[in-house]
């Protein structure tokens, strides 16, 4: 069994934009970040994406685009995220429970790395990202200022850097 810190993507990894981050030339890396997964891979740490990627489904952008941004964010990060699960999803197209809050993705990644739930976190901005990681029985961390009373993080931080701190027992 592995620790894993399951991670969203938009807001958390990425600058979130209004009208979706799928362009590269759109697509920012939030400061810190590469740096932050390093920290967490040098304590032993699995990192997984868990993303809702519903603009594929509402035909604003295609997964090929999608999968360029992610092997950009891998490049920046030398790598070090061991795999992206996405849900193309939007309940006004197609319900699924892959798409978060559903818990598909987190119980997919668990099977498939063996993960230690009791010793993993999950860091998200939303409080969509924190409802399946709590019924997972994640340890919860909430990048931003987006708090919703009754959906919010058991820590609450302003960047993954900070949240690799909490994580490592360090903040």
């Amino acid at each position: 069994m592995r620790p894993c810190v399951f991670l969203d993507r938009d807001g958390v990894l990425n600058e979130d934009r209004v009208n979706y981050a799928y362009r590269l030339d759109h697509f920012h890396i939030l400061k810190g970040v590469p740096e932050a997964l390093q920290l967490l891979k040098d304590h032993g740490y699995l990192l997984i994406v868990v993303t809702n990627q519903s603009g594929i489904a509402q035909g604003i952008y295609t997964e090929a685009e999608m999968h360029q941004c992610h092997q950009f964010l891998q490049q920046e990060c030398n790598h070090l995220i061991d795999h992206f699960y996405y849900s193309p999803y939007h309940p006004s197209v197609t319900a699924s429970l892959l798409r978060k809050p559903g818990t598909l993705m987190f119980e997919k990644a668990i099977a498939r790395y063996g993960v230690d739930v009791n010793a993993s976190w999950m860091v998200g901005d939303k409080g969509r990202d924190l409802i399946p990681a709590r019924a997972m029985g994640l340890r919860t961390i909430q990048v931003g200022h987006e708090v919703e009373p009754e959906n919010r993080g058991e820590f609450i931080v302003d960047n993954l850097t900070a949240a690799a701190r909490v994580i490592l027992g360090k903040a």
